[in-house]
């Protein structure tokens, strides 16, 4: 009876401090991203450098949510909650199929172990709505197998063919399926219907698969990130926690004196395994062969749930079934302590508080023609792509669609860009000094070496500078005649 009641509350209050609380707080650069693609449109012609930005189905969800509740904060991540818990319901009954059918609340709270799945409730990006249609499609694909139902093949089809759409680095994923299809040997669906459902998959992922492979020729422009070593590759299997799970189940076990249980089925193991491991493995293995970086934390975060269950596999060989729930509860207390990020009332969903900046940036400008030098955070906004005339409102700047600022903005490149260094000298010898003040504003790491540059220049000798901030990785500099 405590289980009963104790488990669904535990649950409750672990999305309420993890996933709900950092709804409100700043977006950051991706999620104005976000924010721009809704305002403007997929057809904006600023996102034509970026064609994989505009190819997601994930934001209707947004664009829907704003409509309905108009924007803010919470409004653009809403429906990635929503779609995460429905990713959860899933993830349940999988563990309840696949491993046990007391096994639901010990992996559901296995997720909640994992920061960077807590991270996608709050994140208003495609990566919930891939971990969710991944688990359903999932869920769909043993239905039919167990069934031989042709409803629940078209299903499965469905979904399968919605995933690579929600982002088109979820390719790897697809190597789930067919794992598990081979692995069952009990599966009900003739080969004649097997073969039906398969091309019917292959067909609606046809058109997905002509577009990615166009936009793979400009790949290496897009890249953000060195090619992956083998700590992140291992970083990425969560092996402290399958281990963690495993070790502490057979500890209990030998303690206790628990009998022997019935091991998953290696068909169930099969499937498991493959999520775990599918997508981090592919990313990696592309990412080197090719010399494109395609990896990152959020790109293989639709393996999450395998880590999750995989632990739960691991515990599942000594756990009997009266210990599952009690284990389960162990486990909710452990993700709502540990993940609770107890030291502020409200936590910040990312490490950017972009709100916070420009409202800094807002308090200082005097009036309308006030500079405000806006550094691009997007490794896009470089020559010929980027230039000092680049129109107003694009996806370089997508951090003033949400967070607006007061004063005149002039444009700055990524990073250290000798075009942009010769933009800014113009700047600074009539514009900046007939100003009397002006401000910098973008990523930290940006902001601070041109705060320095701007110093050097004899221009502005008996000029002072103050950083505002920090406003977490983000930054404001104020230059003004002393």
């Amino acid at each position: 009876m405590i289980p009963r009641v104790a488990l669904p509350l535990l649950l409750a209050l672990c999305i309420a401090r993890m996933w709900v609380m950092p709804l409100k707080s700043s977006l950051w650069v991706d999620e104005a991203e976000t924010a721009f693609v809704v305002h403007h449109g997929v057809d904006h012609p600023s996102l034509a450098i970026v064609p994989p930005v505009a190819a997601s189905v994930y934001y209707w969800l947004p664009r829907a949510s704003e409509a309905m509740f108009g924007f803010s904060e919470a409004v653009e991540r809403l429906p990635s909650l929503l779609v995460l818990a429905i990713a959860l319901c899933f993830i349940g009954r999988l563990a309840a199929r696949l491993i046990h059918w007391e096994a639901a609340w010990f992996a559901v709270f296995a997720c909640l172990t994992l920061r960077l799945f807590d991270y996608q409730a709050a994140d208003a990006r495609p990566y919930a709505l891939g971990t969710c249609v991944a688990a359903a499609s999932l869920w769909l694909l043993i239905r039919w197998l167990d069934s031989g139902k042709w409803l629940d093949g078209i299903l499965f089809v469905a979904a399968g063919a919605l995933l690579w759409r929600v982002h088109l680095v979820y390719w790897p994923f697809y190597f789930v399926y067919s794992i598990y299809f081979l692995a069952r040997s009990d599966r009900r669906a003739t080969w004649i219907q097997a073969i039906t459902i398969w091309a019917g998959l292959i067909l609606a992922l046809l058109p997905v698969a002509i577009s990615a492979l166009a936009m793979n020729r400009d790949a290496a422009l897009h890249v953000f990130a060195p090619l992956p070593t083998w700590s992140e590759l291992g970083s990425s299997f969560k092996i402290r926690l399958v281990a963690a799970c495993g070790l502490g189940a057979w500890v209990l076990a030998h303690w206790r004196k628990w009998p022997r249980v019935e091991a998953p089925t290696l068909s169930a193991l099969a499937l498991i395994a493959a999520w775990w491991i599918a997508q981090p493995v592919g990313l990696f293995v592309y990412s080197h062969l090719s010399g494109i970086s395609v990896y990152s934390t959020r790109y293989v975060s639709i393996a999450l749930p395998g880590a999750a269950l995989a632990a739960t596999a691991a515990a599942a060989f000594v756990i009997p079934r009266p210990y599952w729930k009690p284990l389960a509860l162990a486990m909710g207390v452990a993700a709502l302590v540990f993940g609770g990020s107890w030291r502020e009332l409200w936590p910040p969903h990312h490490n950017s508080d972009w709100r916070g900046a420009a409202r800094a940036v807002n308090t200082q400008v005097l009036g309308p023609f006030t500079p405000v030098l806006v550094v691009s955070p997007f490794i896009e906004a470089k020559p010929p792509v980027w230039s000092p005339d680049y129109s107003l409102p694009g996806f370089l700047y997508c951090q003033l669609d949400p967070y607006p600022v007061n004063g005149k903005p002039y444009l700055l490149p990524y990073g250290d860009s000798p075009a942009g260094k010769q933009y800014a000298s113009t700047l600074v010898q009539s514009t900046l000094p007939a100003a009397g003040r002006f401000l910098i504003y973008g990523p930290g790491s940006d902001v601070r070496p041109w705060r320095d540059w701007f110093t050097a220049r004899p221009e502005l000798t008996g000029w002072r500078s103050r950083l505002l901030g920090p406003f977490l990785d983000v930054e404001v500099a104020l230059f003004e005649v002393q």
